[in-house]
């Protein structure tokens, strides 16, 4: 995938162009103030109207409206719903908010979902699900609050800090992200490689997480993860040891810490990177959440890794996201007989997976062409390497612990007489053989 052009620094949200695009005490839409006034005010069009070019919204993006209704939409609909996707693509955030929140979807839009859905032979009770929706609304404003006050900031599409690759997601890409940390995060993710990888990691698979993560981050490469135990936790501080950003991918709200053991290394990427997530404040993680989050691991960098994963792993499922986006897909060999590396053979033998042993095989295959090659493994270069044809088999004929003449080598060799003698001067010039009182003999050091 090729990078996104980097913004002019101007165009870089900082944090506290963020928090007043939240809103502040005493305005229009105070999300301090009462409860459901900002609800009401995107409820109204003159209102909303008025919101769109409110200071304080990120230079050229989403209005403050728009931001509202993709809160308050992350609170409704779980992340990843492809039918609140398509929602949005036809009425807007805000239009899509006004139908979740009453619980009827226009009738267009039913009609057309219902006709996907027998289409795919994969029926959906809108109506449920529309219910679903209205029945988890809460004041958008209170969760824009709560996320400012515990750190994070609201990055949606259409802000400079929005990562532009998630649209390749499609109607499943996500609604808006929340982001805790000091690193921005579209510049981060534009040199940058997901690494993943089984939570029962073998010693084997945590060095090789982190050695390639430090490797990467000193080229310049952000490192990004899920937070996990295992393979997860030890690339993202590989990458911090290389002083580089790193992502950590939640599937809670940034506020959460989980897993709990990994509180001290949340904090350190906070300050040197970033943590984010499409799920609310307070959210808490769940089977089905974990594995909806992959597909935004794949999507954010340009290669995946997998370095160790079972055959029932959910880093396979990550696996199979960035398969489906065209990203790199890169595995790292294991022993046969380990269960953990049995996924990472499966993703090889299919060829759906390059084998790759070392960060510059990573670089290489997501990097540009002709820029950043891998150089070309040899094993150790010996001195007998440069030895012509005859001049080898003649250095071969000698005997490993007697001397011999220089009839028998030869004939052992397989040359006249005068090009053995030829081979043997030359041999013994550059330290290979020796004379001796009964012929020719090899050097100790030779006779390896």
């Amino acid at each position: 995938m090729e990078a996104t052009e980097f913004p002019a620094a101007d165009d870089v949200p900082s944090g506290d162009a963020l928090a007043r695009a939240a809103g502040t005490p005493g305005t229009a839409g105070n999300v301090d103030g009462p409860a459901g006034n900002t609800t009401d005010a995107v409820e109204n069009d003159d209102l909303a109207g008025n919101m769109d070019g409110s200071a304080g919204d990120d230079a050229g993006g989403p209005g403050r409206a728009e931001r509202l209704a993709r809160v308050a939409i992350m609170r409704m609909a779980e992340a990843g719903d492809a039918v609140m996707g398509r929602l949005i693509a036809r009425y807007g955030p805000v239009g899509a908010m006004r139908q979740a929140r009453r619980g009827v979807l226009d009738p267009g839009f039913a009609r057309d979902e219902k006709d996907r859905a027998d289409a795919s032979r994969r029926p959906v009770d809108l109506g449920r699900h529309a219910a679903a929706w209205a029945a988890r609304y809460s004041d958008p404003a209170a969760d824009l609050a709560q996320g400012r006050q515990r750190g994070a900031r609201l990055v949606v599409p259409g802000d400079s800090e929005w990562p532009t690759q998630l649209d390749d997601l499609g109607d499943a890409r996500p609604f808006g992200l929340w982001v805790d940390g000091r690193a921005n995060l579209r510049f981060s993710c534009l040199r940058s490689v997901s690494v993943v990888g089984a939570r029962a990691a073998t010693a084997y698979g945590t060095t090789v997480a982190a050695e390639f993560a430090m490797s990467l981050g000193g080229r310049g490469w952000t490192v990004i993860s899920g937070g996990a135990y295992g393979i997860d936790g030890a690339a993202h501080r590989g990458a911090l040891a290389s002083g580089t950003p790193t992502v950590v991918v939640l599937a809670c709200g940034t506020d959460v810490c989980y897993p709990s053991a990994h509180e001290d290394l949340f904090r350190a990427v906070r300050e040197q990177g970033a943590v984010i997530s499409e799920w609310p404040p307070g959210a808490h993680p769940t089977r089905l959440r974990f594995l909806i989050r992959n597909r935004v691991i794949a999507a954010l960098s340009r290669g995946t890794v997998v370095v160790q994963a079972a055959a029932r792993s959910g880093a396979l499922n990550t696996a199979t996201h960035a398969w489906g986006l065209n990203r790199h897909l890169m595995a790292v060999p294991g022993p046969i007989t380990t269960d953990v590396s049995a996924g990472c053979h499966v993703l090889i033998r299919q060829g759906k997976a390059v084998c790759v042993t070392a960060p510059e095989e990573i670089v290489e295959l997501v990097g540009f062409i002709g820029d950043d090659l891998a150089p070309e493994r040899r094993g150790p270069v010996r001195p007998r390497d440069g030895l012509n044809d005859e001049t080898r088999r003649v250095l071969e004929a000698i005997p490993a612990r007697r001397a011999t003449g220089p009839a028998a080598i030869a004939v052992a060799a397989g040359v006249d007489i005068g090009t053995a003698l030829a081979c043997l001067g030359a041999l013994a010039a550059a330290g290979f053989v020796e004379n001796v009182d009964r012929g020719w003999r090899l050097r100790p050091e030779a006779r390896e």
